[in-house]
């Protein structure tokens, strides 16, 4: 596993979820209804990212430029140690901010982790398992796209990947589609029509077995319950990169 990796995943696909957890929960909403605050985090040798929360609504944009709270960490595997909880986040910047992060901010994190890492009983109410699986269909799509393209071994599935839109799908559910040009791939999530290839599961129930490595996705295939079509070469590629994605998730 790439710590490097590792650390875009982090960053853009694990907190890149927070901005679905704060559309989709009425608590995440909550934290965050009087806030306007933007948080940057900048690692070396890694990505740079910003998250914006305004009035209960979060986006997340590329770069720190314009951030409120600036916290640079100084490596790739300090940054992975910090998501993990292994490790504190100190900022240089934005002092007057720091209740936010250890208030509201703090409180989105756990509970995107309660949603992400979900025990049994949790998955039982049928509210949270909906909203736990479409948060884990964002995650997914997002780290696929940081695999491809910093992962090593993903950069070579993604150097056969022909440019054009691959739709992913629950039917349902959430959709969204990976834009691949010259090989590197962009999340996008929002529905199209206009794609080369797709993937769509059959419902948010086999959606989640797949993901939690439940059932067999050759034999789901087989079955009709994963649909796939198009461009078979851009999906096949997909998947050989999907294959990574519980390596770095774990």
């Amino acid at each position: 596993m790439d710590q490097r990796t590792l650390a875009y995943i982090n960053l853009f696909a694990v907190l890149g979820t927070l901005p679905e957890l704060c559309r989709i929960s009425p608590e995440a909403q909550a934290y965050i209804r009087n806030q306007n605050v933007s948080v940057g985090f900048t690692v070396k040798g890694g990505p740079a990212g910003t998250l914006f929360f305004e009035h209960g609504s979060c986006r997340m944009e590329e770069g720190v430029d314009n951030c409120m709270v600036k916290i640079p960490v100084a490596s790739c595997e300090k940054f992975n140690a910090i998501i993990d909880g292994k490790a504190t986040p100190i900022p240089v910047k934005g002092f007057t901010k720091i209740g936010f992060l250890t208030g509201a901010f703090t409180k989105l994190t756990d509970l995107l982790t309660r949603y992400l890492r979900p025990s049994e009983d949790d998955l039982k109410d049928d509210r949270f398992f909906d909203t736990s699986t479409r948060l884990m269909f964002h995650l997914i799509v997002g780290a696929v796209a940081q695999i491809a393209n910093e992962d090593p071994v993903g950069q070579v599935s993604a150097s056969y990947i022909v440019d054009g839109k691959i739709r992913v799908a629950i039917a349902g559910g959430p959709a969204a589609y990976l834009q691949a040009k010259n090989h590197v791939l962009t999340p996008v999530y929002e529905d199209t029509d206009d794609y080369f290839s797709v993937m769509e599961f059959c419902d948010m129930r086999l959606a989640r077995a797949l993901f939690d490595g439940k059932v067999n996705a050759v034999t789901c295939v087989g079955t009709g319950q994963v649909r796939m079509g198009g461009m078979i070469s851009q999906i096949d590629n997909v998947n050989r990169i999907l294959d990574r994605v519980s390596m770095y998730l774990a």
